[in-house]
Protein backbone atom coordinates (compact mmCIF):
# COMPACT_ATOMS: atom_id res chain seq x y z
CA UNK A 1 0.00 0.00 0.00
CA UNK A 2 1.37 3.51 -0.94
CA UNK A 3 1.82 5.96 1.94
CA UNK A 4 0.20 9.36 0.68
CA UNK A 5 1.44 12.35 1.62
CA UNK A 6 0.77 14.36 4.93
CA UNK A 7 -0.85 17.85 3.85
CA UNK A 8 -1.40 19.21 7.69
CA UNK A 9 -0.17 22.74 7.75
CA UNK A 10 3.00 21.81 10.00
CA UNK A 11 4.26 19.99 6.61
CA UNK A 12 3.24 22.29 4.20
CA UNK A 13 6.02 25.28 3.20
CA UNK A 14 4.31 28.50 4.61
CA UNK A 15 5.00 31.45 1.70
CA UNK A 16 6.89 34.60 2.63
CA UNK A 17 5.62 37.45 3.00
CA UNK A 18 7.88 41.29 3.70
CA UNK A 19 7.15 42.95 7.25
CA UNK A 20 5.13 46.15 5.52
CA UNK A 21 7.56 48.31 7.57
CA UNK A 22 11.18 46.97 7.58
CA UNK A 23 10.74 44.75 4.83
CA UNK A 24 11.93 41.50 6.82
CA UNK A 25 11.24 38.79 5.16
CA UNK A 26 8.48 36.00 6.94
CA UNK A 27 6.74 33.22 7.14
CA UNK A 28 3.13 34.01 6.63
CA UNK A 29 2.07 31.92 9.52
CA UNK A 30 -0.84 31.52 12.18
CA UNK A 31 1.70 31.47 15.15
CA UNK A 32 2.37 35.22 14.45
CA UNK A 33 0.21 37.10 15.82
CA UNK A 34 0.90 40.22 14.26
CA UNK A 35 1.34 39.02 10.88
CA UNK A 36 1.65 40.96 8.33
CA UNK A 37 3.92 42.73 10.41
CA UNK A 38 7.49 40.77 12.10
CA UNK A 39 6.99 42.31 15.59
CA UNK A 40 4.62 44.30 17.54
CA UNK A 41 7.17 47.32 16.97
CA UNK A 42 6.60 47.15 13.33
CA UNK A 43 2.70 47.28 14.08
CA UNK A 44 2.77 49.78 16.18
CA UNK A 45 5.37 51.53 13.64
CA UNK A 46 2.15 51.32 11.41
CA UNK A 47 -0.47 52.46 13.71
CA UNK A 48 1.59 55.65 14.40
CA UNK A 49 2.06 56.04 10.42
CA UNK A 50 -1.88 56.43 10.61
CA UNK A 51 -2.77 58.14 13.57
CA UNK A 52 -0.46 61.08 12.04
CA UNK A 53 -2.18 60.68 8.83
CA UNK A 54 1.24 59.96 6.80
CA UNK A 55 -1.06 57.85 4.41
CA UNK A 56 -3.56 59.47 2.84
CA UNK A 57 -6.41 57.31 0.15
CA UNK A 58 -6.13 59.81 -2.76
CA UNK A 59 -10.18 60.94 -3.51
CA UNK A 60 -11.59 63.60 -5.63
CA UNK A 61 -13.23 66.27 -3.84
CA UNK A 62 -16.86 65.70 -3.98
CA UNK A 63 -19.41 68.49 -4.18
CA UNK A 64 -20.87 68.56 -0.34
CA UNK A 65 -17.23 68.50 0.96
CA UNK A 66 -17.44 72.20 -1.08
CA UNK A 67 -21.08 73.08 0.32
CA UNK A 68 -19.84 72.76 3.57
CA UNK A 69 -17.16 74.43 3.59
CA UNK A 70 -19.08 77.39 2.48
CA UNK A 71 -21.93 76.90 4.90
CA UNK A 72 -19.01 77.13 7.68
CA UNK A 73 -17.75 80.11 6.05
CA UNK A 74 -20.78 81.82 6.18
CA UNK A 75 -21.44 81.21 9.48
CA UNK A 76 -18.28 81.77 10.80
CA UNK A 77 -18.97 85.81 8.59
CA UNK A 78 -22.02 85.69 10.46
CA UNK A 79 -20.69 85.74 13.96
CA UNK A 80 -18.06 87.87 13.39
CA UNK A 81 -20.44 90.47 12.57
CA UNK A 82 -21.36 93.20 15.51
CA UNK A 83 -24.90 93.14 17.28
CA UNK A 84 -26.79 96.01 16.79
Amino acid sequence: MVKKPDNTDSHKKKPLVACPTCSKAQEWSTANPFRPFCSERCKLIDLGAWADEAYQIPAEPSVDDYSSSFEDSESADYLDRPLH
